[in-house]
């Protein structure tokens, strides 16, 4: 029989539901069981949608509510971080976090999306999309580091950069531009990790490195699926075989050569289990530092512009 991601997917959420509906009631030896039970059964369907999964459910994954973002990495991979606020231009965005670290006593700079985790963070946050203060700061940060020759590591996941009137009046297109333009010629290795939603150019602002590493219930887009199938087939509903046609997960993207490294998430996605995901990642980013690290920094340059100049190139030349 033909494994159904969707259908699965539907159940798991039926079973989620019953499994918190029998918690909140007082518990006796009955209702255990039968929580134990479903518990069984929601470690399977988990496990077959790992091994079976769309892009459609990977979407889901990577928009998870409680999906770790960059404070949740700093906590796990980091120590001392200092967080730097400002864009000495205008105000601070808290959408988009910056700051000096250590990473295995080493010191470096970190920049990510910060979406939040329940209603008020989200707010605050304004749900991890940046306004151009934020990626200003962003920039400012970058360069600091790496004038002090220090590697600088970027998380990405946004929606997409806030489209609001104020981020208009304030130059949202030029900041997005400037910092693609710095970002390819900064003398520090800069390695880039998506680890939820990668959404256009509010994603790739911060996201020109020189490596490139994924997690496997990551997306990475152009456009969302649901504006793709609005767009397409004016129908939102088709968001579904949207996602499958943009080719936006990680595998896809790692055979189109758009990412580097595929990094493999704990059972059930990263959000199951923050810290282990922390401790899947700490070696490889380690390892892709160190790499980086040992070239000098005109043959880093270069290669960083090689990188994204020969990207879709083969689509360019009839063989894609």
């Amino acid at each position: 029989m033909t494994f159904d991601p969707d259908k699965a997917r539907k159940e798991l959420e039926g079973i989620e539901r019953e499994i918190d509906a029998l918690g909140n009631n007082s518990s006796d030896r009955a209702t255990e069981e039968r929580i134990e039970q479903l518990s069984e059964q929601v470690r399977q369907l988990r496990a077959d949608l790992a091994t079976h999964p769309s892009a459609w459910y990977r979407v889901q994954l990577a928009r998870h509510p409680q999906r770790p973002h960059t404070l949740d990495y700093v906590q796990h991979l980091f120590q001392d971080f200092t967080e730097i606020h400002g864009d000495r231009g205008f105000g601070d965005d808290p959408a988009l976090v910056a700051g000096l670290a250590r990473f295995h006593g080493q010191p470096v700079v970190v920049v990510g999306h910060q979406k939040g985790h329940d209603t008020q963070q989200k707010l605050r946050r304004n749900f991890g999309m940046p306004k151009p203060e934020g990626y200003r700061k962003a920039l400012r940060v970058m360069k600091l580091g790496a004038k002090f020759h220090r590697p600088i590591i970027s998380f990405v996941d946004t929606p997409g950069a806030y489209p609001g009137i104020d981020s208009e009046e304030r130059g949202q297109a030029e900041a997005i531009a400037r910092n693609l333009r710095e970002m390819a010629r900064l003398p520090a290795p800069i390695v880039v990790l998506i680890t939820g939603e990668g959404g256009s150019g509010g994603a790739l602002a911060i996201a020109v490195g020189d490596r490139i590493l994924m997690l496997e219930n990551a997306v990475y887009s152009v456009i969302s699926p649901e504006g793709c199938a609005s767009i397409t087939w004016r129908d939102s509903a088709k968001a579904e075989q949207a996602a499958e046609a943009l080719k936006i997960t990680a595998y896809d993207l790692q055979s189109l050569g758009i990412i580097d490294q595929v990094i493999a998430e704990p059972l059930g996605g990263a959000h199951a289990d923050p810290p282990k995901m922390a401790q899947l990642l700490d070696p490889i980013l380690e390892k892709s530092l160190y790499e980086l690290q040992q070239m000098p920094v005109p043959e880093l340059l270069e290669r960083r512009y090689q990188k994204f100049r020969l990207m879709g190139q083969c689509f360019r030349d009839g063989t894609g």
